[in-house]
């Protein structure tokens, strides 16, 4: 897939998210001459990718913005009828190494989140991929208070990688953000210290969005 047709303006990227919702996926591909795929074992982000390109993002895998020139993220958020996410939602990969003296205001996660469009998606998994139904797209920027949260949860992930913790972080780090393997398979690996700082191979890991905060994004945003 590849973009095409950028947005020039926030309004104009909203206007076309809003074109969206209440269509489903195959409609939306069968207007781009795109095969839905049966299942998304293997096409884990074929729904990011489809809306990508209906939607003109440009920044593929670079790690910026999808859409930079709006420095606005794109993010597809599995939900239930009754509007409960399905999933948590990755962030960004999370460096390992070099994270003396970081900042959460230089970071990959705050940089991410500081404008979001989010684009709800009903997607049970009974429900076949074509199936799967668009609600109602919104913008978002944290608050304050979620700001808050988001920052504190980074600052105690990265002092425990800094300080040779990695490999004792698990789901119930954090109160809104964690931070858990991300990687194809168990074969993938990447440096990370000990806590001796010594150098060792581990799993890649990715910052990802705990359920309870994307459940308060909906609660506050989508009307089911």
């Amino acid at each position: 897939m590849t973009s095409i047709n950028i947005p020039q303006s926030e309004a104009e990227l909203t206007a076309r998210a809003h074109a969206l919702s209440g269509l489903t996926l195959g409609e939306i591909a069968q207007q781009q001459n795109i095969e839905v795929p049966q299942n998304l074992l293997r096409d884990k982000g074929w729904t990011g990718l489809l809306l990508e390109l209906v939607l003109g993002a440009s920044a593929g895998s670079k790690p910026i913005p999808d859409f930079p020139g709006l420095g606005i993220e794109l993010k597809t958020l599995p939900i239930n009828k009754q509007g409960k996410p399905l999933e948590t939602t990755f962030v960004s990969v999370a460096p390992l190494t070099g994270l003396i003296g970081a900042r959460w205001e230089n970071s990959h996660v705050k940089h991410k989140l500081s404008r979001v469009l989010w684009v709800p998606v009903i997607a049970e998994r009974h429900i076949p991929v074509k199936d799967r139904t668009i609600c109602t797209p919104f913008l978002w920027s944290p608050s304050i208070e979620e700001e808050r949260l988001l920052a504190d949860d980074w600052q105690e992930l990265t002092d425990m990688i800094v300080l040779g913790e990695v490999e004792k972080i698990h789901g119930k780090h954090g109160q809104v953000l964690q931070l858990r393997p991300k990687a194809a398979n168990s074969k993938v690996k990447t440096a990370a210290f000990d806590k001796n700082g010594k150098p060792f191979q581990t799993l890649p890991r990715g910052f990802y969005l705990k359920i309870p905060f994307t459940q308060m994004l909906i609660t506050k945003n989508l009307i089911i």
